[in-house]
């Protein structure tokens, strides 16, 4: 509580000169030449312009320390990361990507790709306990911005998908994606807010367990799935 309280009276702006991503020579250590290498998987790196407030997606030689950090930048924690925009040549301001994209789907509807998408959540898209203490109702608020996004890009996947069905637009039109999603909203609705803000070695790998967990039992149940049929009921779930 704490130190959430402390992040909503603070700006990372006021350390002025003294201020430095902590991220940063973690960040630095990555081998960018062999994790975007163009022969590998493509990989795709999401921020949000501050000024307006448009996703950007970083990709191949784009993604570079500053992407990164962009890309994790929380206003509240990180001064907003600079990036030249290289149709313009000016200098543009990012934030987390989560806002405008968590993750941004329309990268992977590229026709070189496959027809899945695996969607890891890490925040639940559901609570049934209504938030009534100021961190509660603070944190819903944020998962259901960070959300918001990837709702939107999912509905308009269900939208081309019943247009398919129906004939209204041809098969080779546009690609019809098969949607899958690993999850653990059980743990995710049992965790208190701070565990987001306190990374306990014990929670840490708390979360490892889980996410291991989630992904074998997600293979288990739909492995025979992929390339064939689509696990998530998206006409259920904006029914």
């Amino acid at each position: 509580m704490a130190a959430d309280t402390l992040a909503r009276l603070n700006s990372p702006y006021a350390l002025g000169p003294f201020y430095t991503n902590p991220l940063r020579e973690l960040v630095d250590g990555f081998n960018f030449v062999q994790v975007c290498a163009q022969d590998g998987p493509d990989l795709f790196v999401c921020a949000t312009n501050v000024r307006d407030g448009k996703v950007r997606v970083f990709t191949n030689d784009e993604i570079t320390t500053d992407a990164i950090l962009a890309s994790a930048c929380l206003p509240t924690l990180f001064q907003a990361v600079e990036i030249e925009d290289p149709k313009t040549g000016q200098l543009e301001a990012y934030w987390d990507g989560g806002f405008t994209g968590n993750p941004a789907l329309f990268p992977m509807f590229a026709p070189s790709l496959p027809n899945d998408i695996v969607v890891v959540n890490i925040n639940p898209l559901r609570r049934e306990k209504l938030p009534v203490t100021p961190q509660q109702i603070q944190n819903r608020i944020n998962e259901i911005s960070f959300n918001s996004s990837l709702l939107r890009e999912l509905r308009a996947i269900s939208f081309v998908q019943r247009l398919l069905a129906q004939g209204s637009i041809a098969q080779a039109a546009m690609k019809n994606v098969y949607v899958h999603m690993i999850s653990d909203d059980a743990l995710m609705n049992d965790l208190s807010v701070a565990t987001k803000q306190v990374p306990l070695p014990s929670v840490l790998a708390q979360l490892r367990a889980a996410g291991r967990k989630a992904a074998e039992g997600f293979l288990a149940s739909h492995k025979q799935d992929l390339n064939q049929k689509q696990t998530v009921n998206l006409a259920d779930m904006f029914g």
